[in-house]
């Protein structure tokens, strides 16, 4: 929900959305890509962060693809950018052919039999439409098999009448920069590339993708999660910017002493004599539970514990170690943010960045803010 200032002020928990990080992360990918044109995934509301302020802010910094998973996503999106290019990564189904085409959408299109639908659907308007054509290349997920590939490299005339805007396919390992897969999947990309029939344009490369190197390039970047700052390679120095901030209020602070449990179950048991600052962030906010007892937050520049298992609508910390004036009732702790990263909280919980971008719960107050203003 986004609110007015002394609402935000107010918040029990509040999200701040630098869009000014974007645009950062947005001329960090252009640099790497070195003259190649970048578009922008913005698929699942711009990861959690609004997908409305994310795409205005790309198309202002002069991105003019953008890509999304479902078709009602296209729509939305269409709504905010009467131009540019605005393509489905789901593909086409069945009797939704003439929909595309009344909102301008450009179908991604991963099968054969949607080749097919797809020719027959220009034929019937008259008009070669634009689609874009996905080939799997190891992912086994969307996109031409082996098999449709051979059937499409056979038979010429299957991707006549139809405007080829490119080629895709999607990287499965490309954050592991060591891992063979991307090297085998690009050789295996360039092959179809150049046995097709029809000359097109190509995009292989996603974020991690864009950092292998100028030969998974082509001629079209398609970063998502390195816009919002996640990390493109494993093991190595992340280059993006945090965009986000999420804050929890300080509810309460108590004291425990030795061999008291706190939360639920009783699965933490104070060592020592502890403050305890209940915050209001929790499960219901997207601060998942298996953080328990294992999380950490920011306060006053310092790290702190979660102790005791994430309930519902807050979390517990130890602040034993924080000044009572920094840890007091109504202050703010940072829950995510760039001290407490997405990528970082991922790894302690055993998930990915992309999970706890998409999880963001609805009750956080949003803040838009540019930093580059």
């Amino acid at each position: 929900m986004v609110t007015t200032t002394s609402a935000f002020d107010a918040a029990l928990s509040r999200l701040t959305i630098d869009l000014g990080a974007i645009r950062q992360n947005y001329r960090r990918l252009r640099k790497e890509l070195g003259g190649v044109p970048c578009a922008g995934v913005v698929k699942a509301d711009g990861y959690g962060l609004g997908a409305d302020y994310v795409a205005t802010v790309l198309y202002e910094e002069g991105c003019r693809t953008f890509f999304v998973a479902t078709f009602d996503e296209a729509v939305a999106l269409r709504q905010i950018l009467p131009d540019g290019v605005i393509a489905c990564l789901n593909g086409v189904l069945p009797n939704t052919e003439a929909a595309f085409v009344e909102h301008d959408i450009t179908p991604v299109i991963n099968a054969f039999d949607q080749i097919e639908r797809w020719r027959t659907h220009c034929a019937r308007t008259g008009r070669k439409l634009p689609a874009m054509l996905h080939v799997d290349t190891g992912m086994n997920r969307l996109g031409l098999d082996a098999r449709e590939v051979d059937r499409v490299l056979e038979g010429p005339s299957v991707l006549s009448g139809i405007d080829w805007q490119y080629l895709l396919s999607h990287l499965a390992a490309a954050d592991e920069p060591e891992n063979p897969m991307s090297a085998a999947q690009l050789k295996r990309f360039n092959r179809i590339r150049a046995r097709l029939p029809v000359t097109m344009k190509a995009s292989l490369a996603n974020s991690s993708g864009v950092f292998l190197g100028p030969e998974f390039h082509h001629d079209l970047g398609r970063p998502g999660i390195a816009l919002y700052g996640g990390r493109p390679s494993a093991g190595r120095d992340n280059p993006m910017v945090c965009p986000i901030r999420i804050e929890g209020r300080i509810l309460q602070i108590r004291t425990v002493e030795p061999g008291w449990t706190v939360g639920y179950g009783g699965s933490w048991r104070a060592s020592r004599e502890t403050r305890i600052a209940t915050v209001a962030a929790g499960y219901a906010d997207g601060y998942l539970r298996t953080l328990s007892s294992v999380g950490r937050v920011a306060i006053g520049g310092r790290l702190c514990n979660v102790v005791g298992r994430v309930s519902m609508d807050m979390i517990t910390v130890d602040v034993t170690d924080v000044s009572p004036f920094v840890a007091s009732p109504g202050g703010m702790v940072e829950v995510l943010g760039p001290a407490v990263t997405p990528d970082a909280m991922a790894d302690t919980a055993g998930t990915i960045g992309y999970e706890l971008l998409t999880s963001l719960g609805s009750r956080y107050v949003r803040h838009y803010v540019d930093s580059t203003a």
